[in-house]
């Protein structure tokens, strides 16, 4: 657009725009994009160390004194929590900050992203977690560590939530979400109150708790809430915006969608008013229609995208989604047959490892190298060993925990430490191959065309 001579005369100094030439546009571009990558890296390399060593690590070595006393009494439960809690927050919830950081604004067509939050939000978020794993394990000082990790990681969540949200769209007054927007606004504010009940926990164990571990009571229907209110709604997000175009889909049903998040809210509003049990069946539901609306299981109208990846990356998706199915149908038969915790502890564990881990190993795998500057993924092979190593790993946890804790099978015991170890190995290979994408992969932003990221990794 140009301006008259008399425009620009009437127009301050301090507001004219300087002129830049095409090239120099693009350069500027390119340089918010390596800007952008390399923030993506720090988010997920922080929660790759979050998902080796405070947590897979830790909970191969809860099982294994489990497995070598065959009680699941006999490990701490601070030390359980504190595997649980890196896995979700650092893990998981890094993961969701750095993807969010680097896709909102460049879906908003925002042109200054909002570094400085990011960066802080990171260090917080990381400290917070990390003192929270510290509190849990070593118990030093935790009557204080841990309701200051709670407010740590609630802080993060404002700054990164306020950092996002003031990334409007052009013609906000005209614009109309699409449906996987309002899934994502359904599990941030999962996480939202998924939080504040972390930081009330914590508040309570300080003042009335005797260990730096949540009563049984208050912690299932907590791990409800993270589960099925923060992390499922994600991933039924990412499945709604990646999974038409990578799986070659057909239209999404939105309606079906948004009945799945309604019928899964309620589960979990009766599970948190101690409704647990009639609760279960609306999970299940809430799956199905979410399955139902994406089309997972349905044939695709399209060959699906597997450049860069391993050809297999549509089959580990759509066995994702059976274990979500098999995590709810287990939690109904936990919450009539369970006697000693193994049900639950199935049901958990194919939803976490089974449904959420595989789906992260999948489209992390996918959409991460193109983001962290658009590089190229460093093994196919490893891609394929390390989801093939997740998924018997888990199907042999899921299955033995059952029947070692109900009682059924002794020798289950000796199949449990197995089963960690082989998961471990998994997440080692999910790992290495990142880490080695970061590393040894050249970035090719600067041999890219202005639009790059987000466009390049869907096609």
């Amino acid at each position: 657009m140009s301006i008259s001579l008399e425009q620009a005369v009437t127009v301050p100094a301090s507001e004219r725009r300087p002129v830049r030439s095409p090239a120099e546009v693009m350069e500027i571009a390119r340089a918010r994009e390596s800007s952008l990558s390399r923030l993506l890296i720090a988010y997920i390399s922080s929660g790759l160390v979050f998902m080796l060593l405070p947590g897979t690590f830790l909970g191969v070595w809860n099982l294994l004194q489990i497995s070598g006393r065959e009680s699941a009494g006999s490990v701490s439960q601070a030390w359980l929590q504190a595997h649980g809690h890196a896995q979700v927050f650092g893990w998981i919830g890094s993961f969701i900050f750095g993807i969010g950081f680097y896709s909102i604004p460049k879906l908003r067509g925002a042109t200054k992203p909002a570094f400085g939050a990011a960066w802080a939000c990171w260090i917080i978020w990381t400290i917070g977690v990390a003192m929270r794993w510290a509190a849990n394990v070593y118990g030093w000082q935790w009557r204080l560590l841990l309701p200051v990790s709670a407010l740590l990681e609630l802080a993060a969540f404002v700054i990164f939530f306020r950092a996002v949200s003031q990334h409007r769209p052009e013609n906000s007054g005209k614009y109309r979400p699409e449906p996987w927007v309002w899934v994502v606004i359904s599990a941030s504010i999962g996480l939202m109150l998924t939080l504040v009940a972390n930081f009330a926990g914590t508040i309570y164990m300080a003042v009335r708790g005797a260990s730096p571990a949540l009563p049984h009571a208050l912690d299932q229907r907590y791990l409800v809430l993270a589960a099925w209110g923060f992390l499922v709604p994600f991933v039924w997000a990412f499945s709604t915006k990646w999974m038409p175009v990578f799986l070659g889909l057909k239209p999404l049903r939105p309606k079906l969608l948004l009945a799945a998040l309604a019928v899964n809210s309620t589960g979990i509003v009766l599970t948190l008013a101690g409704w647990g049990a009639p609760a279960t069946p609306l999970f299940v539901a809430g799956a199905v229609l979410a399955i139902a609306a994406l089309r997972i299981f349905e044939s695709s109208r399209q060959e699906p995208k597997t450049r860069g990846v391993h050809w297999s990356f549509p089959f580990f998706v759509r066995m994702a989604y059976g274990w979500l199915l098999v995590a709810g149908l287990l939690g109904i038969g936990a919450a009539h047959w369970d006697s000693s915790g193994g049900i639950w502890g199935a049901s958990r564990h194919a939803l976490t490892v089974g449904f959420i881990a595989v789906m992260v190993l999948s489209v992390g795998q996918r959409i991460l190298p193109a983001f962290a500057g658009m590089r190229l993924l460093w093994s196919t092979g490893l891609m394929f060993a390390g989801l093939a190593l997740l998924t018997i790993g888990c199907t042999l946890r899921v299955s033995c925990e059952i029947l070692a804790y109900q009682e059924y099978a002794s020798w289950a015991w000796d199949v449990l430490p197995v089963s960690a170890v082989i998961e471990l190995a998994g997440i080692t290979a999910f790992a290495m191959n990142i880490f080695g994408t970061f590393i040894l992969e050249p970035s090719h932003v600067q041999k890219q065309p202005l639009v790059v990221g987000i466009d390049q990794a869907t096609s």
